[in-house]
């Protein structure tokens, strides 16, 4: 079998890719990180397919590291392979809501199913683990892993027995160890002490269910929540009333201007005494004796003013009234300015309290209107008005009393209802308490009917142990034989192999091993005239040399007859000196009769080619 081509859709950073290979040796030549182990990869995903992991095996699988960079809707691509003389095609999208795999026989036309036995006949009869552990090697990777060792064991042990691949002796004893650990579980070596215990539970089940703790008074509670219920609501809309008459109150009281009684009471005390204010000062206001006090004033004013101008019979009348003192002309006219000042400032003193008084009186007469107004709706000044006034005020008394009550009274429906939402609580809890309770009778009816159950059960199993124990000693049988059967398997496992890679090892180590043994667990040692040495104790280079002669084996031994896969070298050489290099170039031209790609960031290796005239296809990326 060998590769023809293939294209790449969409695979990690590359992107419409096509890539020819031609027959024998193939040099796929990149710098680092041009790609090669990701073309790598895509053959392997191609062949084997490839799936997504899930969780957080999902962050760093290949599924996630080989997603396009570009285009994710583009996952996946084709390769075109030939195998005795047909052309096939496999076909494989990768996207994950778009997965599809399909295979075509380009030689006959046709599409075909792609059945196990069918990629079995493809592939050589290689799995994905074979795959990776014998013809596909990356850099560093000719040991082989864990999962090789049960495979060439389980092909052996196969081909031993029957020849072929068809009888799988491996999963056939898991088989019979899974059935015999599920008779193991059936089995019940304590059935009748489990019984007797599961009678005492039943008596004690029954007693607990007709304990008066499990007496049914939902009904009871539940009509005693809907009383309660029903007196809240009530309550409820009786405050839901009050609060709107009181909204109203103090929506009148506010309207006024007033806050609450001692509001109300102080505004008509202090318009009662505004009033008294007002006829006090109007009393005052009409009284006649000051008017005329202030006349009286402004004329001995004026006469002591005239004084001034007659000197001479003032100044007689002056010392008359002085008795006879006499006095000159200057201080008697100082005499008559004074007199006049004091007449003049007797009188405005006068008229001036005058005008005050009536002031004042107008001035609270204004503020009591503005009052009686905005009350009464009548300005009128009398009597009857501050009556009114006062009558008025004893309402919005009366109505921050009824207010006052009516707060209180709130409250103390507020504490109502709160004993009531506790009632209501309580109930609540009563009934959760009763619901609890007939759910835990539920509970242990249920539980009391799968005891019984599981005592009826048991009745059977002890009835059916005999026949389990008689299942138990026939598989014991069976895996007697089974594992005889390995240990001959066991013993002969190293020759099948070791026959297979010694005719290889001296070959790619140019003589200097002639020899390897392989022990069951793939150990390898190599053979001396003196001693075996194993292989761990080689230098790395002749390591390398060694387990890939073991893969090569294995390869032959898998694939016997059904045909050559294309030998896959990712970066594997890196340990190779150029002597070793070259022989092995040209080892693996002699020995490996089908298709060999190396996939290198080198160029040594066509170089070496080149002068050996061996031939070969250079494949660049």
């Amino acid at each position: 079998m060998r590769f023809l081509n293939l294209h790449i859709d969409g695979f990690g950073k590359f992107h419409d890719l096509t890539v020819d290979f031609k027959e024998g040796l193939n040099i796929v030549y990149g710098k680092n990180e041009a790609g090669k182990s990701t073309l790598h990869t895509f053959i392997r995903c191609m062949l084997f397919g490839m799936e997504r992991g899930r969780g957080r095996a999902a962050r760093n699988d290949l599924y996630s590291r080989y997603e396009p960079w570009q285009n994710k809707a583009a996952f996946g691509g084709w390769l075109r392979l030939e195998k005795d003389g047909v052309t096939y095609r496999i076909e494989r999208n990768f996207q994950k809501d778009q997965k599809a795999f399909t295979v075509v026989d380009e030689t006959a036309g046709r599409e075909i199913e792609p059945t196990k036995s069918f990629m079995d006949f493809l592939l050589c009869g290689l799995t994905e683990t074979t795959y990776n552990n014998t013809i596909s090697i990356g850099q560093l990777k000719s040991a082989t892993d864990g999962g090789m060792v049960s495979e060439l064991r389980n092909y052996i042990a196969n081909m031993n027995t029957s020849g072929s691949m068809a009888l799988n002796i491996t999963k056939a004893s898991a088989y019979l160890k899974n059935r015999r650990r599920e008779f193991e579980r059936q089995l019940s070596p304590d059935a009748g002490k489990n019984y007797t215990s599961l009678l005492g539970e039943i008596r004690n089940m029954e007693r607990e269910i007709s304990s008066p703790e499990y007496e049914n008074q939902l009904q009871a509670c539940q009509d005693q929540k809907s009383q309660v219920k029903n007196q809240l609501g009530e309550k409820l809309k009786e405050r839901e009333e009050l609060l709107l008459k009181i909204a109203k109150g103090r929506q009148a009281l506010d309207s006024a201007q007033f806050t609450d009684e001692a509001s109300v009471t102080a505004y008509r005390d202090e318009a009662r005494a505004s009033y008294r204010e007002y006829l006090a000062a109007k009393k005052a206001s009409g009284k006649k004796g000051r008017i005329l006090l202030a006349v009286l004033a402004f004329l001995l004013s004026a006469s002591s003013l005239l004084g001034i101008g007659l000197p001479g019979r003032a100044a007689a009348l002056a010392d008359n009234l002085l008795g006879g003192m006499a006095l000159d002309h200057s201080r008697f006219l100082l005499i008559c300015a004074g007199m006049a000042a004091v007449f003049f400032t007797i009188g405005a003193a006068l008229l001036f309290h005058h005008r005050a008084l009536k002031k004042e009186a107008a001035v609270i007469g204004k503020l009591l209107q503005e009052t009686f107004s905005r009350h009464l709706g009548d300005p009128s000044l009398t009597e009857e008005a501050m009556n009114a006034f006062e009558a008025r005020m004893e309402e919005f008394i009366r109505l921050s009393q009824i207010l006052e009550r009516s707060q209180a009274s709130v409250a103390k429906q507020d504490e109502e209802i709160s004993d009531l939402r506790r009632q209501e609580t309580s109930c609540e809890e009563s009934i959760s308490r009763q619901q609890r309770n007939q759910w835990e009778l539920e509970k242990k009816l249920d539980h009391l009917t799968r005891c019984k159950d599981q005592v009826e059960s048991l009745r059977r199993i002890l009835e059916e142990n005999e026949r389990i124990r008689e299942e138990i000693s026939a598989i014991d049988l069976a895996l007697d034989t089974m594992t005889e059967l390995s240990s001959t398997i066991r013993d002969s496992f190293g020759l099948y192999l070791n026959q297979a890679a010694s005719d290889l090892v001296a070959s790619i180590t140019g003589g200097i091993y002639d020899s390897m043994s392989v022990d069951e667990n793939l150990n390898l040692f190599l053979n001396t005239q003196t001693r075996l040495v194993p292989v761990d104790q080689v230098s790395s280079g002749t390591m390398d040399q060694v387990y890939l002669a073991l893969r090569l084996a294995a390869a032959r031994l898998i694939m016997g007859g059904s045909g050559q896969m294309p030998l896959v070298f990712d970066d594997s050489f890196v340990l190779y000196d150029d002597d070793r290099l070259r022989t092995a170039l040209g080892w693996l031209a002699r020995t490996w009769p089908g298709q060999i790609m190396i996939f290198t960031c080198h160029q040594r290796e066509a170089q070496m080619l080149t002068a050996c005239g061996q031939e070969y296809a250079l494949i660049k990326i």
